[in-house]
């Protein structure tokens, strides 16, 4: 009916960038800005869908265009931020985070964001701060909401010595693994820890040193006077890079499991390299993380054992899987992670991308090699070929995005010069 007017076309492109038809929801932004050169919002969508179609380059001069024309535009320097922290430009997106919660204090996702890229480089006392904001959109983020208790919530101002102290999960088994060792330095506190985990968990966390009860996730709480999520620890504990409670092992495989394992590979012929390839599909990073294992077949060297330690292996991956008879798989013996704890146990050196496997043999303390993207997780920092959380581990990072040539070409020379 009037085809002139730029805010029709705006809001027809919102709606085909919502269902993901991003070509034309393009064109859409293109036809608002012909209609109004100075459309700051429109600058700011066609950004986000650039950045989705990888462009991003473009998507940085449209944000730009945003700002210049409305340096008052919020999700444009959150957009903005979001881009540079893609691109590993971490100064960039920290100041662009900065400016959208200068203009919106009260704006969860940038508060949220800039705690991730503060703890990523090292700046834990505002990032375990920051992260608090988690809570309010809490769902979105696959937490869960916030629980309540009749107990008050610890956040390290108080004394819990002769107190009981609920720990819980409230996030993801490597999440689990990593933070529930601060159960350990609450009973140094003199208090009585409960640890809630999810049940797959609960049998190997019973080896943790400080937990007086390690309860499945569902089952019936006994009564107690304060309570704490995991994450939340760090900040109740004032955590530092030099305070981590980063000690070599604090979880331990079960010594019966190991043996068993250990009579049931026989006697070692060879060098023993456990594999994990790929994590969780439903992990919103896992297009990342994860490695199609028929492009790491390969990279590896021969001479060696190679055994599958996780317990899923995608449709994608059972042909390479199959087809190559160095890879010694367990099928369902895997179930559970007391027995990946035994069995990690009688490897030379595990493997992995980042997932719970990986979490699980730095808490063991075994020796671990975690293949990494560019712009990876903010537990595993910038540049560092090692990890402040974990003594055992040794890091391989992408020096390009997508691009994990140069790792498998990096681990590959190792496990030569480490085992031939």
């Amino acid at each position: 009916m009037n085809p002139a007017r730029a805010e029709p076309h705006y809001k027809r492109a919102n709606a085909l960038k919502i269902v993901g038809r991003l070509q034309e929801a393009l064109a859409g932004y293109d036809r608002a800005i012909e209609r109004n050169a100075d459309y700051a919002h429109a600058y700011c969508n066609r950004g986000v869908v650039l950045q989705m179609l990888g462009r991003r380059e473009a998507a940085l001069l449209s944000y730009d265009r945003a700002i210049k024309l409305d340096a008052t535009d919020v999700m444009a320097h959150y957009n903005r931020a979001l881009l540079m922290q893609e691109c590993a430009r971490w100064n960039e997106a920290l100041a662009s985070y900065d400016r959208a919660v200068e203009l919106n204090p009260q704006f969860a996702d940038a508060q949220y964001n800039r705690s991730m890229a503060q703890l990523f480089l090292g700046d834990f006392e505002s990032g375990w701060r920051g992260y608090e904001w988690r809570w309010v959109n809490a769902h979105r983020l696959g937490i869960g909401e916030a629980r309540t208790f009749a107990g008050r919530r610890w956040l390290g101002e108080e004394s819990i010595a002769g107190k009981r102290i609920l720990l819980y999960s409230e996030a993801g088994l490597g999440d689990t693994l990593q933070f529930c060792r601060y159960a350990t330095s609450c009973a140094r506190l003199g208090a009585s820890v409960i640890l809630e985990v999810p049940g797959v968990l609960r049998e190997l966390l019973g080896s943790l040193e400080g937990a007086s009860q390690v309860i499945a996730a569902g089952s019936p709480l006994p009564p107690f006077e304060f309570h704490c999520p995991l994450l939340s620890l760090p900040l109740a504990f004032k955590t530092t890079l030099n305070s981590i409670p980063a000690t070599a092992a604090y979880l331990r495989a079960d010594q019966t499991k190991i043996s068993q394992w250990r009579a049931r590979l026989g006697e070692p012929r060879r060098p023993r390299v456990g594999l994990v390839w790929s994590g969780n599909p439903k992990n919103p990073i896992d297009v990342h993380r994860s490695i199609r294992l028929a492009d790491w077949l390969e990279q590896l060297p021969t001479g060696l054992e190679y055994y599958r330690l996780q317990t899923q292996v995608r449709d994608a991956d059972r042909v390479a899987l199959d087809s190559d008879p160095r890879i010694i798989s367990f099928g369902d013996d895997l179930l559970d992670f007391d027995n990946t704890a035994a069995l990690c146990m009688c490897m030379d050196v595990v493997v992995t991308v980042d997932t719970s496997l990986g979490h699980l043999a730095g808490a063991l303390g075994q020796r671990t090699w975690l293949l990494l993207p560019q712009t990876p997780d903010f537990r595993w920092m910038r540049d560092r070929p090692d990890s402040p959380w974990y003594p055992s581990l040794k890091l391989y990072r992408q020096t390009a995005a997508g691009d994990w040539s140069g790792v498998f070409e990096r681990v590959a020379a190792d496990l030569r010069r480490e085992f031939d």
